[in-house]
Formats: C-alpha cells, sequence, structure tokens
C-alpha cells in the first residue's frame, strides 16, 4: 500500500518561507513522479509543481514560478516543496501526489488524473 505522509505546513506572514515535506512509502519511489497540488477554501484543486521521476526536470505553475521550488532524496524518499516570498493567496491546504509515466510537458504533469496516490494534505495559511 502506498502511503504518502505531508508534513511542515503552518502560519505564516507574507514574505515568509515555508519548506512542506512529503515521505513516501510502499513502492520503488524512484521510479514515480512526484508532484505538489493545493485546494483553497471554496476552489478548485490546482497544480503547483511537479519532478519526474529522475529528478532531473521540474514542473511549475506560473503563479509560483521562482518562488517555490521542488526537489527530492532518494534515501529518504522524500519529495520537498520550498517556499519562499509567499503571498496569501498561497493559502491552500497542500497535497503531495505521485504517479506513473514520462511525458514531458507541463501540462501532463498538471493533470491531477495522471497521479493515482494521495496525501492527506497539510494546511498553509499566509497573514498579510
Amino acid at each position: 500500500q502506498v502511503q504518502l505522509v505531508e508534513s511542515g505546513g503552518g502560519l505564516v506572514q507574507a514574505g515568509g518561507s515555508l519548506r512542506l515535506s512529503c515521505a513516501a512509502s510502499g513502492r520503488a519511489f524512484s521510479r514515480y513522479k512526484m508532484g505538489w497540488f493545493r485546494q483553497a477554501l471554496g476552489k478548485e484543486r490546482e497544480f503547483v509543481a511537479a519532478i519526474n521521476w529522475s529528478g532531473v526536470s521540474t514542473y511549475y505553475a506560473d503563479s509560483v514560478k521562482g518562488r517555490f521550488t521542488i526537489s527530492r532524496d532518494y534515501a529518504k524518499q522524500t519529495v520537498y516543496l520550498q517556499m519562499i516570498s509567499l503571498k496569501p493567496e498561497d493559502t491552500a491546504v497542500y497535497y503531495c501526489a505521485t504517479g506513473a509515466g514520462a511525458y514531458s510537458s507541463v501540462y501532463y504533469y498538471s493533470l491531477s488524473s495522471t497521479y493515482d496516490y494521495w496525501g492527506q494534505g497539510t494546511q498553509v495559511t499566509v497573514s498579510s
């Protein structure tokens, strides 16, 4: 059984930073892509960032490009989302996800349907 456990969320002031972690278990971590999505209250879930199976390619939503960085640690089977210059509009529940496939386009990585396992989410709140 694949499990994804997010951590690192919290309350931060605008302009601050947070690092989210997602610990994976249950299948070969190195073979699958990893992604971060978020869902704000009353809004649909949206793509934030993704990293391919090898860690070579990363993909970002335009709204976070230049502020967020996704990375993965194979020894720890963990994917990270480093967030800086946070804005109130970044407030949301952040979800980690994993899936198969290796197409090289941000569109493909942004599709939630291409991920087959999801974490429970971690709340990020950015105050103004």
